[in-house]
């Protein structure tokens, strides 16, 4: 994140976008630009890597705070999975949504779908691991829990993750000029909302 953060205040020609994941940094260039302004005597790939090796020298290893973004996504927690998960832990539903809303989540990355934010670490009192069989089709919007993670579905999938809620709110909208509402970095509070608020703010 550090790393991207600094490329992005400090590219260099040729330079596209990048794409965090968990521990790399995935990073586009226009092979021609890069080409352009070296010296022809090493690869495009050669300069690249040079610059991002120097950028990495220079910065630190945690991102910057004043750049990470705070989101509260509500949530009404209706899920099919959310009793057996509840029972399973030895909670009531009612404690597991408090325990579910009570941390403030990192988006770590994005992916497995457009606009899917993988989040945690969940508190260890509801972790749960991902159904051996994934359903077919799960709803947008859909909040759920595997592992040490939570996520929400941004569009109509098959998936494995317990599901415990959804959210009203479009996490993925192509239609956008952003099209993710979350991005890597961002932190993110869920609130639990009634099935009557959750009607009035569904955006799907």
């Amino acid at each position: 994140m550090a790393l991207q953060q600094a490329l992005n205040r400090q590219p260099f020609p040729g330079f596209t976008e990048s794409v965090p994941a968990y521990t790399s940094l995935a990073v586009f260039y226009d092979l021609w630009q890069v080409k352009e302004n070296s010296d022809n005597t090493i690869t495009a790939f050669e300069q690249v890597k040079a610059y991002l090796e120097k950028l990495i020298s220079r910065i630190a290893d945690d991102v910057l705070v004043t750049e990470r973004r705070t989101i509260s996504i509500p949530v009404y927690y209706n899920g099919e999975d959310l009793s057996s998960v509840a029972a399973g832990r030895g909670l009531t539903e009612q404690e597991l949504v408090r325990i579910h809303c009570e941390k403030i989540y990192r988006v770590f990355m994005i992916g497995f779908l457009p606009g899917f934010a993988y989040m945690g670490p969940v508190d260890e009192r509801i972790a749960t691991p991902r159904h051996t069989s994934p359903r077919l089709a799960v709803k947008p919007g859909s909040v759920g829990i595997a592992g040490a993670q939570t996520g929400i579905y941004p569009i109509t999938s098959p998936g494995g993750w317990q599901l415990i809620g959804q959210t009203p709110v479009k996490i993925f909208d192509a239609a956008k000029e952003q099209p993710c509402l979350l991005q890597a970095g961002d932190s993110v509070q869920f609130v639990s909302i009634s099935k009557q608020e959750f009607e009035k703010l569904n955006e799907y």
